[in-house]
């Protein structure tokens, strides 16, 4: 029995159903079932128009899944690399830049639940946060933040 062809936009929505996608993301996943006669482009017209694809939604989810073990760089790096433009994801960005302090406290706590032993360690608990994309400052205030079992950190200076 031959299996049943599924049509792009059924195949878009299959995948929007599971999670948000940025519009590149879903043109390259959806080229791979097109046929020579298939418009991907005018799928995703349909798609943004009926507001199933939506930029903001992406840009909103992404955050979402990425802040609590990531730093500012890297996620908008993220952004950037979907195609989305500066102005999707601009409220988004003071948002990140507000907590950035305190989810890296948050990811080196989980990490490494005790203060370096010495430089090495301490380089090593630095070059951690800086490969996740936290700021230099986030960093700072992150390895002077104090680690106890019962208080996780507090990040305020």
């Amino acid at each position: 029995m031959a299996k049943l062809q599924i049509s792009l936009k059924a195949r878009a929505l299959r995948y929007l159903s599971m999670r948000e996608h940025s519009r590149s993301e879903l043109a390259r996943k959806l080229a791979r079932y097109a046929d020579e006669n298939d418009n991907i482009e005018e799928v995703l017209d349909f798609l943004e128009k009926a507001q199933y694809l939506s930029a903001e939604r992406f840009s909103e989810s992404l955050v979402h899944r990425k802040q609590a073990r990531f730093g500012n760089q890297r996620i908008l790096s993220e952004l950037k690399s979907h195609g989305l433009t500066e102005d999707a994801f601009v409220h988004l960005k003071s948002g990140l830049v507000d907590s950035e302090k305190q989810r890296a406290c948050e990811v080196l706590h989980r990490k490494f639940p005790h203060p370096p032993a010495d430089q090495q360690e301490r380089a090593k608990q630095t070059r951690f946060l800086l490969q996740r994309g936290f700021s230099g400052e986030a960093v700072r205030a992150a390895m002077r933040a104090e680690r106890d079992d019962d208080l996780l950190g507090e990040c305020d200076e």
